[in-house]
């Protein structure tokens, strides 16, 4: 099985505001960087767009070591997505925000083997500081600059 390491973060300059992502996946292959922005969006929708992205990018079947510094990424895939799922998508207390998105990261972690580790942002990770680089960058500025 491919062996993969992934970082990855979201950006969000006001929250609903533009926002980028990002993702590093590092493989004895070497490292390939990966971003995007949307003009309006969220910080949650971006963390989660940054995972997605980054696990449609590996090949089948890999074992992926995924870091975030995100808390609602992180427990949303490995402690509540179970609840969402067998409540049809929904949470206890009503409608589960971005579904479009925890749907289609579900598909995508069906088809890999993923462990999950948090990391602190913005502590000097160097992978983690790389990809809230790359996430930032990726936001897409006002049209009159």
């Amino acid at each position: 099985m491919n062996e993969m390491i992934v970082y990855c973060d979201g950006a969000c300059w006001g929250n609903p505001g533009p926002g980028g992502w990002a993702a590093i996946l590092i493989s004895e292959k070497g490292i390939k960087e990966i971003s995007g922005g949307e003009r309006s969006t969220t910080n949650n929708r971006m963390e989660l767009t940054a995972a997605l992205e980054a696990l449609r990018a590996l090949p089948v079947r890999s074992q992926v070591r995924f870091f975030t510094d995100s808390s609602y990424l992180m427990n949303g895939a490995t402690a509540w997505i179970k609840g969402w799922k067998a409540r049809g998508w929904q949470r206890k207390g009503g409608p589960l925000l971005n579904v479009d998105l925890w749907q289609a990261l579900d598909e995508q972690l069906s088809k890999h083997k993923v462990s999950w580790n948090w990391v602190k942002g913005h502590a000097g990770d160097r992978y983690n500081e790389r990809a809230d680089k790359l996430a930032n960058a990726a936001v897409p500025k006002p049209d009159n600059q």
